[in-house]
């Protein structure tokens, strides 16, 4: 972790995924726009399409997952996991994203809130056939909900105050 000016660095984005309509594959992409309110452009939940934006609830706006407890889960199940299966928007390295719940961090240039663990769900597991969810019981990721916009790149850092 890195301080400065009361700004830590605590890892970086090493992948962004979305999926254009629900239960559609999710395809990698370089960086993405994200928007307050709406979530990340050309994403399912954005255009309100995804399996739960009926769901007006905090929290559907992107999905964060750590890159380490897809490798865990993919280690333990011995199975070919891969980030795309998790479903979720953006892939971090070296943070701890259930210590940000409730609390305001940057991603990129766009600044986020976390709202509350993502668990793993059966959707999931249909979608990618794989069977992991027991193993990311905890692990799963991060709802989010945007509070300022701005572009989220893969080798982005992701900063706490």
């Amino acid at each position: 972790m890195v301080q400065i000016d009361n700004v830590s660095t605590l890892g970086s984005v090493v992948a962004i995924h979305l999926a254009n309509a629900s239960g559609a594959p999710m395809s990698c992409v370089d960086e993405v726009e994200a928007v307050a309110g709406r979530g990340l452009r050309g994403d399912r939940y954005f255009k309100g399409e995804g399996t739960f934006s009926r769901a007006s609830e905090p929290g559907r706006e992107v999905t964060l997952v750590e890159s380490e407890a897809i490798e865990a889960a993919a280690r333990e199940a011995a199975i070919d996991f891969r980030s795309t299966d998790s479903r979720r928007n953006v892939v971090t390295r070296g943070v701890s994203l259930n210590d940000l719940v409730g609390r305001e961090f940057i991603v990129g240039e766009s600044r986020l809130r976390g709202v509350e663990l993502c668990e793993p769900c059966a959707h999931m597991i249909q979608l990618s056939g794989k069977k992991v969810l027991r193993r990311l019981f905890h692990h799963g990721g991060l709802r989010a909900d945007i509070i300022a916009d701005g572009v989220i790149r893969v080798g982005a850092a992701v900063k706490a105050q």
